[in-house]
Formats: C-alpha cells, structure tokens, sequence
C-alpha cells in the first residue's frame, strides 16, 4: 500500500504496520513477497492525524499569573486579560520614540481664565488616560512574554524528549535493518 511515497510492505515483521510507517517516515520499503499495489493509497479506516493549525495547538504550560497582576493588565468592567490568547501586533510591540517635551510656557495670573482652567483639566484628564493606557500595555506585555518564555521552555523540552523518541526508534530500526535487511 501507499501513502504519498511511504509504501508498505506484508512482510513478516515484528513491529505493526502504524509502527513502520511512523519510524520509516517518508521511506519506501518494498519486499519480493508483497501483496502492496504500488500508488494505491492506505485504507481510509486507518487512522491517521488530520493536519493541525498550529495556532489551537495548547502546550502544557504550569503558569499562573499572580492575580494582582493580572488585574493591572485589565480594563476594569472587561473581561480579564489572558495571555494566552492576547497577541501583540509587531506595530504594537515596536519601540517608542521618546518625545522630548516642551518647555512650560509661563502664564501670568491675570491671563488664567476659566477657559485657561477648563482646557488644563481637559489635558490633565487625557495625560492620564494615555499613562494608564501605556501601563495598562506594558503590564500587559510583560505578562504575555513572561507566559511565552514558559512556554518555550516546555517545547524545548518537548522537543528535547521527541528527538530522544526519535533517536531511539532509529536505533531499534537500524537493529531491525541489520538482523532482516532493509525495510
């Protein structure tokens, strides 16, 4: 039988056919007695993973947040912050440019109107908005690279584990190939 190229031989083996195909990968292996037909493909009851969208992939990960933390990172009245799901935009994780500021202007007394007030109050109100927002962010961003640094030292790990998986099933291959000739 047939898969892609990976084609399957009848031959008397101790290992199953799933066996095979998953220590063989991508090679052909084909013997005299086989009953395959090559180009016919794996019989659909076989089962076999469906492709994965890597971004619903969830890794293990032992993180949690400490609550009071996640609280600055969240709009009060909003759904809490998850940084798990929160992605950045790269335009959201670029450097600011720091802003040199102005120099205060001195306003005599006698020019400080009640319009001079309402427009003071005005820019005090949205100078705190914008500080809350950029903390709001930061916090958040923090968060979200404090879960991601965890989470790559699990996959590291993951990796680390399957490339040991993989190092042995070579080695019980190569045994395999040595005791009853190539696959």
């Amino acid at each position: 039988m047939m898969l892609g190229h990976v084609v399957l031989s009848r031959k008397r083996s101790p290992f199953t056919l799933e066996h095979q195909v998953a220590v063989c990968g991508a090679r052909e292996f084909m013997s005299e007695n086989s009953h395959a037909v090559p180009g016919q493909l794996l019989p659909a009851n076989r089962n076999t993973p469906s492709p994965i969208d890597p971004d619903t992939i969830q890794v293990p990960v032992g993180y949690e947040p400490d609550p009071a933390d996640l609280a600055l990172s969240s709009i009060p009245g909003q759904e809490m912050f998850d940084p798990r799901k929160r992605k950045f935009s790269e335009e959201e994780l670029k450097p600011q440019p720091m802003i040199k500021k102005a120099r205060k202007v001195f306003i005599p007394d006698d020019l400080k109107d009640d319009k001079y007030w309402a427009r003071r109050r005005k820019n005090n109100m949205a100078a705190k908005r914008s500080r809350d927002a950029r903390r709001l962010k930061e916090n958040q961003i923090a968060i979200r690279a404090s879960f991601l640094e965890k989470e790559n030292s699990a996959l590291r790990q993951e990796v680390a584990d399957l490339r040991k998986e993989l190092g042995k099933c070579k080695n019980i291959l190569a045994k395999y190939e040595a005791r009853h000739g190539p696959l």
